[in-house]
């Protein structure tokens, strides 16, 4: 089985012991739903999309995780849902060698952005087939968004950490 590489390691990480593997990309769960159909088909298409990620992993075990990409896409016409399209894209990746800040990005960013482009294209033929225009999701920045993240759990962990001893 062939390794992928991940960001920043280099030459020098191979000596380190460092290691990240794709095993397995998978669909772990699907669904579609047109409650509005056939009455939705019968006016202008002019929809509202709205498209929520999330992501989730577990660790198998000492070096192998789970990551789950779960795509949800609203997508309205007027007040009335035209469908939702729910697609849950997972992978088994091994990762052995890095600290623990690197192991959170790898498994909150480049992870998930691997798995994008699988779930952006079962997105894309559910919908299809549910008698609608394909949708291509754009591009997501899973860095810039994994960034965020860190950025509000550390808000909200400052708070918690000054109610501990009632000293500043």
């Amino acid at each position: 089985m062939a390794e992928a590489q991940a960001p920043g390691a280099g030459a020098g990480a191979q000596q380190q012991g460092q290691q990240f593997a794709i095993h397995k990309i998978y669909l772990k769960d699907m669904s579609f739903e047109a409650p509005n159909a056939p009455d939705i088909f019968r006016g202008e298409w002019k929809p509202k999309v709205n498209l929520d990620l999330g992501i989730e992993n577990r660790q198998m075990d000492e070096n192998t995780y789970e990551v789950i990409l779960k795509t949800t896409v609203t997508t309205t016409l007027d007040d009335k849902t035209a469908y939702l399209c729910e697609v849950h894209q997972a992978g088994i990746f091994s990762v052995k060698g890095f600290d623990e800040n690197t192991l959170g990005a790898l498994l909150g960013s480049y992870c998930p952005a691997t798995l994008f482009p699988y779930a952006r294209e079962a997105v894309s033929d559910l919908v299809g087939k549910g008698g609608f225009p394909q949708i291509a999701l754009a591009p997501v920045n899973f860095d810039a968004l994994y960034m965020q993240q860190k950025q509000r759990d550390q808000q909200q962990a400052a708070p918690a950490a000054g109610t501990g001893n009632g000293a500043n």
